[in-house]
């Protein structure tokens, strides 16, 4: 049985067309998937993210465990509530899941992992904290209704599973003027989340729980993303629909993410791609020689076999993953690909030969036929705005 959040009710009355996403029955679109691309990126539009996992981390280990285990460095956070955004890897160097760190205090993070990657982060997870004095709690509540806490601190290792009292939802609002519809459905929430800058959170106590509002997303636009208590999400839901916030589902934050160049883990990365190989090299920190991280010997080693670029078709046809891309330095990849609602035209992601150059023209197999494409850089749409 696919689990739920706590938004599904809320999901159905609007009539939204619900898949399995994951293990979890999640709103692909509420009746137009290009309708509510537009929304978000020329008004505002909202999205349930509570499928994703947040976890939060506490105690005096807590930092030099995250240093062990993120190929970024949370070092660089000092101020409370910047969020980093980093990959987990492999000992071979490969990106286990990409994830969000938001940073309280040297003893205290936030962190949110991908849906499909929860149970093998968690296990990776656990497996790294041996000997580190830290606690993990798993904040997401699933099909069985309960939170797990995972605490390894010297001999007194253990794990407990309890009911989802503490479970949390996530409510992503998205859009140029999506913080202030958010400010005219929660005006008390102004002061504490409008001085925010990109990539940084607030912590907010009201009489509705504790709130994480964190000025980050994953549509290429500004807004909000909401960490709030799960008994909370339905009536937060309808106040931002009564303050024009539109519904959105999976879909339309699928073509989103793409125009903005974020990689979705399981197609433009997996354990057998190096963040190099993803576009995320700027996320690998190697300026601590101190520092020995999970993969860093490896990539210190590793010579990328590809180079990560965009794809603008110029037929008409639609540009999907793993389609092959030929080019005179050999063969290529698609990774994403869809129709760009903004720019009317079909765009990839795609891992390239080394030496393939952005401006050239190439061949994209389509259904038996080769149709060209423009390699450009691999951001297509920021804040509405056509890039390339």
């Amino acid at each position: 049985m696919p689990s739920r959040t706590p938004l599904h009710a809320s999901h159905l009355a609007a009539g939204a067309k619900m898949v399995d996403f994951s293990g979890w029955e999640m709103p692909i679109h509420y009746g137009s998937q290009i309708e509510e691309h537009h929304a978000v990126r020329r008004d505002a539009g909202m999205f349930d993210v509570s499928h994703m996992c947040a976890l939060d981390l506490a105690g005096p280990g807590a930092r030099d465990y995250l240093r062990r285990l993120l190929a970024n460095d949370v070092a660089r956070l000092t101020v409370p509530g910047k969020a980093l955004y980093s990959c987990m890897l492999d000992e071979t160097g490969g990106v286990i899941d990409d994830l969000i760190v938001y940073f309280f205090t040297p003893e205290r993070y936030r962190i949110v992992v991908n849906a499909g990657t929860t149970a093998k982060d968690i296990a990776w997870m656990r497996a790294c904290l041996a000997g580190f004095d830290a606690t993990l709690k798993v904040r997401r509540r699933g099909h069985d209704d309960a939170v797990t806490m995972i605490a390894l601190q010297g001999p007194d290792a253990h794990e407990r599973r309890h009911t989802g009292i503490d479970a949390v939802a996530m409510i992503a609002v998205q859009g140029p003027n999506a913080r202030e519809r958010f400010w005219t459905a929660f005006p008390g929430y102004r002061a504490a989340s409008e001085p925010l800058g990109v990539f940084q959170a607030a912590e907010c106590t009201s009489t509705s729980g504790d709130w994480l509002i964190a000025r980050t997303g994953y549509t290429g636009e500004d807004g909000f993303e909401i960490t709030l208590p799960a008994e909370s999400a339905a009536a937060t839901w309808q106040a931002l629909l009564a303050a024009g916030v539109r519904p959105c589902g999976l879909g339309a934050r699928d073509t989103l993410r793409l125009e903005a160049g974020m990689n979705l883990y399981g197609q433009d990365m997996d354990e057998d791609i190096t963040p190099y190989e993803a576009g995320l090299r700027w996320t690998v920190d190697f300026k601590d020689p101190a520092r020995d991280f999970i993969g860093k010997a490896a990539l210190a080693a590793t010579q990328p076999r590809n180079q990560f670029a965009g794809l603008l078709l110029l037929e008409r046809g639609v540009l999907r993953a793993h389609q092959k891309v030929i080019t005179p330095q050999g063969e290529g990849e698609t990774t994403s690909g869809s129709f760009s609602p903004t720019l009317n035209q079909s765009i990839a992601l795609a891992r390239l030969p080394e030496g393939v150059a952005i401006g050239s023209e190439v061949d994209v197999e389509i259904r038996d036929k080769r149709l060209r494409a423009r390699v450009v850089k691999p951001v297509f749409v920021r804040n509405g705005k056509p890039l390339i």
